[in-house]
């Protein structure tokens, strides 16, 4: 008769450890989740309020929704019969894919070059990309809406404007982040593929790329939340035509005296519902990618 093996029940002493046999801080654990509760309120609260009539919004708070009442779906009804909220919602995926898309594909070859090939002046360059994550976007909106308006390439207002944008201001924190994470990658595997003669195309495509998709699909998410709720750089250099994104479609509900405020919370639920499907499907990328390209720089 073969003898199984039993699991061992936990003891005292394994039950505060984590899998990886370190033990679990008791500050931690009650800190980690009081934030996430504090968090969430805020969420909760815009949650309720977009429910609730404009009367009742302002006349009593969202957490005594419950006794107060107030009840009503007319905020969302007016928001999704919105003819422009249709548009909106496509306009925002088609400026966010390639926005998003872009840099990373820059930022990946740029930092290929910076881990695994020698040129001239490779560290003074990588410096200096760096050091423009520090200088504020708000300083070149002027220079770009000469470049892009009537008197440059007049191209103000088209959705090529803000990709532009996007890739310009994302790539460098794109770099900083793969570079850093391939830095940490087996120089071995790329060594082993040079002296069986792949180029750095195919030694990047077919080595590089793959290992490093946890980084980049990290990236990926915060890109894509920062374009997707992005109001300034839409609102500056695309404007409310044809092609206004969903935020900016939000931020024109709201007239100067507060008018549709109750319209203004149900859109902002209607306008989450793409970044959540984004989110919590590369949510497993995020820290491990983050945290990774923070080890080796």
């Amino acid at each position: 008769m073969s003898a199984t093996t039993r699991t061992p029940a936990p003891t005292a002493s394994t039950r505060g450890t984590m899998a990886d046999g370190r033990r679990r801080s008791p500050l931690a654990m009650i800190v980690m989740p009081l934030l996430a509760l504090l968090w969430t309120v805020p969420t909760l609260g815009l949650l309720v309020t977009s429910f609730r009539t404009r009367e009742a919004a302002a006349t009593s708070g969202w957490w005594s929704a419950l006794t107060q009442g107030g009840w009503t779906l007319d905020n969302y009804a007016q928001v999704l019969g919105s003819a422009s909220m249709g548009t909106s919602l496509v306009n925002s995926i088609v400026v966010a894919v390639p926005a998003t898309v872009l840099p990373i594909m820059f930022a990946a070859f740029a930092a290929y070059a910076f881990t695994f090939m020698e040129f001239r002046g490779k560290d003074l360059l990588f410096i200096v990309i760096v050091a423009l994550m520090v200088v504020p976007i708000q300083v070149a909106f002027q220079p770009m809406l000469d470049l892009l308006g009537p008197r440059g390439l007049g191209i103000n207002g088209q959705f090529v404007a803000v990709w532009l944008l996007h890739t310009g201001f994302g790539m460098p924190l794109a770099v900083y982040t793969l570079r850093n994470y391939m830095a940490t990658l087996p120089g071995s595997v790329v060594e082993s593929a040079k002296i069986d003669g792949a180029s750095h195309f195919q030694t990047f495509w077919r080595l590089v790329a793959p290992m490093s998709s946890p980084a980049i699909a990290a990236f990926a998410t915060l890109q894509f939340l920062w374009v997707w709720n992005d109001l300034l750089i839409a609102k500056l250099f695309i404007g409310g035509g044809a092609n206004t994104t969903i935020i900016v479609d939000l931020q024109q509900m709201l007239g100067t005296q507060d008018q549709g405020a109750e319209l203004l919370t149900a859109g902002a639920f209607i306008s989450m519902v793409v970044p959540m499907i984004v989110f919590f499907s590369l949510q497993r990328f995020l820290v491990r990618g983050m945290t990774s390209g923070a080890v080796k720089g």
